[in-house]
């Protein structure tokens, strides 16, 4: 049984769910995410919380109870208070900027690298400090990887990009005789 799937989840003050037809929609005040969820999984919405079930006990059903009831906690939450990652982006020469809808990187390339920035999501370029904000979870975490994959941290001087907090694991060089 999942013990996330049997959690109650709280509907938060000035927030309207509604789930109809596989379609559930929340309301907020930073803006409106819906998502379409299987019948598999029984979605009840009351007055000021809402509780998943599964229709029928089966190996899928069990994965998918956990899993919609953390897309809908990430979706309850996100409606409220903005889901947020930060980047680090360490090496000589390297710049980041944004320009319009794009992310502008110089990654030590013979080119710059431009990356579309999705609708809904805000993302500022400070002092080489990426910082990208949005109410839907996957969209800020899905942008992040994405940006983050065009250069990833090696091991050796460490240059790269890397998350806020994150550990980068360094090697020692060539040893001299």
């Amino acid at each position: 049984m999942s013990r996330i799937g049997k959690k109650i989840i709280a509907i938060l003050p000035k927030t309207e769910v509604t789930y109809v037809d596989g379609l559930f929609t929340v309301k907020g005040p930073l803006g409106t995410l819906s998502k379409k969820f299987k019948q598999d999984i029984e979605i009840t919405v009351g007055e000021k919380e809402i509780t998943l079930v599964p229709k029928r006990i089966t190996l899928l059903n069990k994965a998918l109870w956990g899993t919609y009831a953390s897309h809908i906690m990430n979706m309850v939450n996100g409606v409220t208070t903005p889901f947020s990652k930060k980047l680090i982006l360490e090496g000589i020469g390297y710049k980041s900027e944004v320009k319009g809808t794009n992310l502008v990187l110089a990654l030590g390339f013979s080119h710059l690298v431009n990356v579309p920035i999705p609708e809904g999501l805000k993302v500022t370029a400070e002092k080489n400090v990426i910082t990208a904000t949005g109410v839907d979870k996957e969209v800020v975490g899905e942008f992040t990887a994405n940006v983050r994959s065009l250069k990833k941290p090696e091991p050796y001087k460490g240059k790269g990009m890397r998350y806020d907090g994150e550990v980068v694991k360094r090697k020692q060089g060539k040893k001299t005789a």
